[in-house]
């Protein structure tokens, strides 16, 4: 099992690793949220798990149809209804820095909290959340905590049906592995969708007529929570071979089972991003024994190797192209008229392997080009030199159309600006980007890479939480974990790539972090003997 979660790396979204142990009653391992006391990716003596983003709705916005002159009322099936409103008291900070108290009304429908977005006399929205309150997610990761097969972890989800917003993906002992969509999603027909979706003149995503209960939400007979689906329409998949997602929808779970029929507010997308590409070629190619990594299958070294591979699909599949494209065309065009010499950069992208560790030399110039043309020359099936083909879902689109101006004035945009910030052609990815001043692999989703990292070369310097400027915030692989389960009991390596810590400090702010560049991690002690065998280990009793 290969847990690989892509978060922020400050803020509340930051991992904290740990083990929580109740003998007799409880022993798991891996990581939670802050602010969450549980072990929300991890595993136990039987069972290992991770999740992945669900990107269903998990929340409906309705417009409501106002009562002429009375702003605060709305009409559902002709018949009027008045918000709720209540008065609620902030405390803020003035500018001479004191406190003070304001006070805000806020209105509430059938359909929940009123958004002041978009709020007219005729018409306002309401966004109805599943997630609102939703503590069960609680329950059900303490559930998971404690199970140690496929069996019991699938009763944890149906019991509590409280998944916010995750795909889950998860192994026992005897290889068998199971992946659910479990998270919280609303009964809402394609029918309903098709009848009930109305035209947004604010931008704002689908929105629902309010007018009308046939546009409210359903519900399942075996869902504990009104409007929900229930456990019978989840997405699953149980197999003995693997089941997989990165973050892409249920459709190629596992591309030999193909999941289809789902309702509409489920991902429904058929059509694969390169990241999750990618992650099926490592899989088909590791069980194959084709990506150099020794005999055929999965062990727990060769999964560590995969992960950390830093590979980048979008180059995998389109840089001979474009290394053909500048050996023909020595000079292009940038956007501003200027003539560039791309010699040198074809040069670079040539010698370069189209891995992203933190030494590639010539990655970031790939990456500058590529996000340049991605956002000027759109979608890449209109620059691909090989359409999509749903028959080839692992390996279209590819290829990039070398004779397409867009392309061409991508590269010289990206060797321009390179020219302008007085950074060499071969500059290293670890160079662009740093955790306190530590150098990352890694690159981002657009670009296809399977380790995503984003981050900017000041990153982690301050020390703070939460970001005080640009130059803190980075995200993508935070809390990586590979587990093998076997009859003797798990053996798993982790990497916490931004640390334990938050204090700068401390030992443990980066030191995780200076692994992770070096591709190394460290050996989890699970049992009670292999703790107790660490030279380190130091025990604090707290007695209430």
């Amino acid at each position: 099992m290969l847990a690989n979660p892509h978060l922020p790396w400050t803020g509340s979204h930051r991992f904290y690793e740990v083990q929580l142990t109740i003998p007799g009653t409880m022993d798991v391992s891996g990581a939670g949220l802050y602010g969450t006391p549980l072990v929300e990716i991890g595993h136990t003596q039987g069972l290992a798990w991770t999740h992945t983003t669900a990107y269903d709705q998990h929340a409906s916005l309705y417009q409501l149809k106002l009562v002429p002159g009375d702003p605060t009322a709305y009409t559902v099936d002709g018949k009027t209804e008045q918000m709720n409103r209540q008065t609620v008291p902030v405390t803020v900070l003035g500018a001479d820095g004191k406190p003070s108290t304001i006070t805000q009304t806020l209105y509430t429908s059938r359909y929940g909290p009123i958004i002041s977005y978009g709020w007219t006399g005729t018409t306002a929205y309401a966004a109805l959340d599943a997630n609102a309150d939703n503590l069960r997610s609680m329950n059900e990761w303490l559930a998971m905590d404690q199970s140690q097969n496929l069996d019991q972890l699938r009763a944890a989800q149906t019991t509590y049906q409280g998944m916010p917003w995750t795909h889950t993906i998860a192994t026992e002992t005897d290889g068998k592995t199971y992946f659910a969509d479990s998270s919280v999603v609303p009964h809402l027909t394609d029918d309903q969708l098709k009848q009930c979706t109305m035209p947004s003149p604010h931008d704002l995503p689908t929105v629902l007529d309010g007018s009308t209960t046939a546009c409210a939400w359903g519900s399942d007979p075996d869902s504990i929570e009104p409007g929900l689906y229930g456990p019978s329409h989840w997405p699953t998949l149980s197999r003995t071979d693997y089941v997989a997602n990165s973050n892409n929808g249920p459709y190629l779970t596992n591309p030999a089972a193909p999941i289809t029929g789902l309702p509409g507010v489920y991902n429904t997308d058929t059509q694969l991003a390169q990241r999750p590409q990618l992650g099926l070629t490592m899989i088909a190619q590791r069980i194959g024994g084709t990506d150099g990594l020794g005999a055929p299958g999965f062990t727990l070294p060769t999964l560590q190797a995969a992960m950390l591979g830093n590979r980048n699909y979008s180059a995998e599949l389109g840089r001979t192209d474009v290394v053909a494209m500048c050996q023909a065309h020595p000079a292009l065009t940038a956007t501003d008229g200027t003539s560039v010499d791309v010699r040198a950069a074809c040069e670079t992208l040539a010698a370069w392997n189209a891995r992203d560790d933190a030494d590639s030399e010539g990655a970031p110039l790939w990456t500058a080009f590529y996000q340049d043309l991605a956002r000027t020359a759109g979608r890449y099936e209109s620059w691909a030199t090989v359409p999509y083909d749903p028959a080839q879902p692992l390996t279209t689109p590819r290829g990039v159309n070398g004779s397409s101006a867009s392309v061409q004035k991508a590269l010289a945009d990206a060797v321009e600006s390179f020219t302008a910030k007085k950074l060499p052609l071969d500059t290293t990815v670890g160079a662009m980007q740093k955790w306190a001043g530590v150098p990352l692999p890694g690159c981002t989703n657009l670009e296809g890479c399977f380790d995503i990292v984003q981050a900017d070369a000041g990153s982690g310097a301050s020390g703070a939480v939460y970001p005080t400027s640009a130059d803190d915030g980075a995200d993508g692989s935070s809390f990586i974990a590979a587990t093998e389960l076997t009859p003797q009991g798990p053996r798993t390596r982790t990497l916490l790539t931004y640390g334990e810590s938050v204090n700068q400090s401390s030992p443990h702010y980066s030191d995780q972090t200076a692994l992770f560049s070096k591709k190394q991690w460290v050996t989890e002690r699970f049992t009670e003997a292999e703790i107790k065998a660490d030279p380190t280990l130091q025990t604090t009793t707290l007695r209430g």
